[in-house]
C-alpha cells in the first residue's frame, strides 16, 4: 500500500495520525532508535505461513515471533515464517519488509501480539523504509480488528 492510498484510507475513516519520517532503516529496531521510540513500542507486521495460508504477525519491534505458541494459538497444524516470495506481490507500491500492519484490506489475517495492546498509541513502517505512522491504539484495532493472542518468544532482540 502506499502512503497515499494508506493516507486516503484513514483519512477517509476520521483518523487521526502522525507522519514520522526517518533515515532509510531497514531494522525494526534500527527504525525505533531513529524515531527515537523505545522498542516496545514500534510495531513489526512479519509475515508468516499457518498451515499453507499467508497472514500476519503483529508484535513489538523489539521481541519476535514464536512460532510454537502462534501455532498452538490459532490451532494450526504447521508454521513458518513466509519467504519473501511468498508475499512480495500482496503488497503492491510498499517497499518490502516495511507493509503496514493492514493486512485486513488484503484479505491476510492480522494477530497482534497481546503486548500491543497495552499503549495508547501505535507506530509502524507506512509501506517505506524511510516514514513510520503513529496512531492512536484504538482506532488501529477498530479498523482492522485483528485476533490478539500471546505469541512473542519469551527474549528480547537486541537493539542494531
Amino acid at each position: 500500500m502506499a502512503l497515499a492510498t494508506l493516507t486516503e484510507y484513514l483519512d477517509r475513516n476520521n483518523i487521526q495520525y502522525e507522519l514520522i519520517p526517518h533515515t532509510p532503516a531497514f531494522s525494526a529496531q534500527c527504525i525505533a532508535g531513529l524515531a527515537h521510540i523505545p522498542g516496545k513500542e514500534l510495531a513489526k507486521a512479519v509475515m508468516v505461513v499457518l498451515d499453507g495460508n499467508l497472514a500476519m504477525a503483529v508484535l513489538p519491534a523489539n521481541l519476535r515471533v514464536d512460532l510454537f505458541t502462534l501455532k498452538k494459538a490459532v490451532n494450526a497444524e504447521y508454521a513458518s515464517l513466509a519467504a519473501e516470495e511468498d508475499f512480495y506481490d500482496k503488497f503492491p507500491y510498499c517497499e518490502t519488509g516495511a507493509m503496514p500492519p493492514f493486512g485486513n484490506l488484503y484479505g491476510i489475517p492480522v494477530y497482534v501480539e497481546e503486548s500491543l495492546t497495552k499503549d495508547t498509541e501505535i507506530a509502524f513502517n507506512a509501506g517505506t523504509h524511510r516514514e513510520l505512522m503513529r496512531m492512536a491504539w484504538r482506532d488501529y484495532e477498530r479498523l482492522v480488528s485483528p485476533k490478539i493472542m500471546c505469541f512473542a518468544a519469551g527474549h528480547h532482540v537486541e537493539a542494531a
